[in-house]
């Protein structure tokens, strides 16, 4: 059973439809490409079920918490299973919004002002924010969760204290940052080599959830993105140092605001979404890369200590 390729999706994380959703597409094209493949969901006792089976390699197919913050990663280094995207270090660095934060500031990439706020937080926020030098509009977010989930834009402080009510019964760190107005570019990598930008116009307040991963939201894509040539090729190197910065490997998203001629960067995606509606494919399919050719180098890019 060593020729088979285990795609690991679902699980248990806020985002588990639309891992689903990367897993099915993703083992549909794997088999195209004549491999035999074996879904499992990684819920219950699912690593049994991998042990058991002996696959040539794990491809992750999760989202999320679990997926994608060196948690699975960890085990799958434990029982020497090669696997797809980062390993465990970059991983865990990646979904830590403040630790990544930290390291692309100290390389010199622009990020918003932001602080970090425990779930306990009782104090004046406006103090906060005033050391910060960040003023209303501010958005929120898990410190530790992808998808744009749980994001919120804050326009004053009672909105505010309304969606951090919200956030602090599911998650212990809460990220406050400045809102950076202006274009949403979004810079995929493909091992060393950058592959594209993609620009999103999206007809809600900004590229949430909804804006992802339905077809109703009508997101508008802008395939190259909209800049001028010197400013495309920055935000590629800006993406590609990124992802070098964090030690990732195989495929990773970076997304950009691009305000007053600057980009600031958000976040690194170490396993963005491979979905119908999904931004690498997108701009992979641009470049000349089918989605069933992207996939088959994702598998064949597999290993371990990676």
């Amino acid at each position: 059973m060593k020729n088979i390729i285990v795609v690991l999706m679902g699980g248990i994380s806020g985002e588990r439809k639309i891992s689903l959703l990367t897993g099915k597409a993703c083992a549909a094209a794997l088999k195209k490409k004549g491999y035999k493949v074996k879904e499992i969901d990684a819920k219950g006792n699912f690593v049994d079920r991998i042990k058991k089976i002996k696959p040539k390699l794990v491809f992750n197919a999760l989202h999320g918490q679990y997926g994608e913050d060196g948690f699975i990663q960890s085990i799958l280094e434990f029982i020497k299973i090669p696997y797809t995207h980062s390993g465990v270090l970059s991983s865990s660095l990646a979904m830590d919004k403040e630790m990544s934060r930290i390291l692309f500031k100290k390389n010199k990439i622009k990020t918003p002002k932001y602080f970090l706020l425990n779930k306990n937080y009782k104090k004046n926020l406006r103090k906060q924010m005033k050391v910060k030098k960040i003023k209303f509009p501010i958005v929120i977010k898990p410190n530790d969760e992808g998808s744009s989930l749980g994001v919120y834009i804050c326009k004053n402080n009672l909105q505010f204290k309304k969606n951090y009510n919200k956030l602090k019964k599911e998650y212990d760190k809460i990220l406050i940052e400045e809102y950076i107005p202006g274009k949403e570019i979004q810079a995929a990598i493909m091992g060393k080599k950058p592959l594209g930008a993609i620009e999103l116009v999206p007809s809600r307040e900004f590229y949430d959830y909804k804006a992802k991963y339905s077809s109703k939201a009508k997101t508008k894509h802008v395939m190259p993105a909209a800049l001028s040539p010197k400013k495309y090729n920055e935000v590629l190197m800006l993406a590609r140092k990124a992802h070098k910065i964090l030690g990732c490997r195989g495929i990773t998203r970076s997304d950009f605001r691009f305000f007053k001629n600057k980009f600031y960067l958000l976040e690194t995606n170490t396993q963005p979404g491979m979905t119908k509606l999904s931004l690498v494919p997108e701009i992979a399919d641009y470049c000349g890369i089918k989605f069933e050719d992207l996939i088959d180098w994702m598998a064949k890019d597999a290993s371990n200590n990676r």
